[in-house]
Formats: structure tokens, sequence, C-alpha cells
């Protein structure tokens, strides 16, 4: 894996990364608790590729566990307090069963996708919650992959929070009125945006 991007820049990782990230991240945050099967108080969320960790702040109800390869994001997120683990998301197994597993900004870190899908599925009780942009791998073939490593079910939604422009309240609140609208939203996602997806069983 390449680590040079990011050698030197894991202090404030966070910070950096998006141009508003508490609004960023909360909203990621009740997606992971709510979109596809409920996430409940106490419930273990393992991040895969998780940087610095900085979603774990907007988890306070689950306990939050993240991984990542880079030693650098790693430090900077047991600085904040964090759990993180150092290992790769192609090789990790957690000592135990956890309740959710995420993978954002990162699914193309996969060595081989399918055999990762699987993977997580032998340690994840009820479910996957990854990001996927549209115009770079195709729905069917990811949805072929989560089945073939035994995920059932797929819940979809647009995410049109941008990472690197911070919008003002209405606008904000617009996006995720269009988030919702259906062809609009279609539309939308073929020039930018992604779907945040909600794999179980």
């Amino acid at each position: 894996m390449t680590w040079e991007k990011y050698s030197g820049r894991a202090e404030a990782w966070t910070q950096r990364a998006y141009a508003d990230s508490d609004r960023y991240l909360a909203r990621r945050a009740a997606l992971v608790r709510d979109l596809g099967p409920e996430l409940r108080p106490g419930d273990t969320v393992l991040d895969l590729a998780c940087g610095d960790g900085g979603l774990g702040a907007f988890l306070p109800e689950q306990r939050y566990v993240g991984v990542d390869a880079h030693p650098e994001m790693v430090a900077a997120g047991r600085a904040h307090g964090r759990e993180i683990v150092e290992a790769d998301l192609n090789e990790y197994l957690p000592p135990g069963p956890v309740e959710a597993t995420t993978i954002f900004r990162a699914i193309y870190y996969a060595g081989d996708r399918r055999a990762l899908l699987e993977r997580i599925a032998g340690y994840t009780t009820r479910k996957l919650v990854f990001d996927l942009n549209p115009r770079q791998y195709r729905l069917a073939d990811v949805r072929a992959d989560l089945e073939a490593a035994g995920w059932t079910s797929l819940e979809l939604r647009p995410f049109f929070v941008p990472q690197t422009r911070s919008l003002p309240g209405p606008a904000a609140a617009v996006s995720r009125t269009l988030e919702r609208s259906g062809p609009l939203a279609r539309l939308a996602l073929r020039f930018r945006f992604t779907y945040l997806c909600a794999a179980a069983r």
C-alpha cells in the first residue's frame, strides 16, 4: 500500500480531509446507525481504514474500534483517546464478532473485493456499511460480490454532503432533501457524490 501521501499529515487528518468535518462525519455516523438494521447502544462498530478515527467521536453510544495500516494515523487516533488497531484491512480479524463493520473511502484498497467481503461477513453480525462511487464501480458488480460473500440485502442512500466544500445551512438542507428525490438523485450520481450502502443478512 502506498503511504507517502499520508506521511507527515496524520496530525489533524480529519480536519484536513473535510471542509466541514463535523457536518460530514455527523451525517455519515447517522447513516451508520440507521441505514439498514439499526444499531443499538453498546454495539461495536469496526471501522476499517479509519485514518485517525475521527468518525468515532460521532458514535458516542457505540463502542468504536478503528483499524488502519498507517502507523502515523494509528498514533494520531490513539492520541485522541480512540481505540485503534494497526493492521491491513485485507488481513485483520477482530478477536470476536462485531455488530457493524464500516469501510469509507477505502474499498479500492481491497486486494480481492469478494474475498474481503466474505471475510467481513465472517465476523460481522448485523451489517456492513460502506461508500460507493457509482462512476468508479458498477453497482451490479458490487451487489454480485456481496451476494457471493453471503450478504443477502443491500440498502442504498445517496450521500450529497460534499467533502471539500462547506455548504451553508439552507444549501445543506436542500442537499439532504435531494438525497431522497429518486430520479433526480440518480441523475446527480452520474456526475458526482456517492452512495452509502448497508449490506445485511
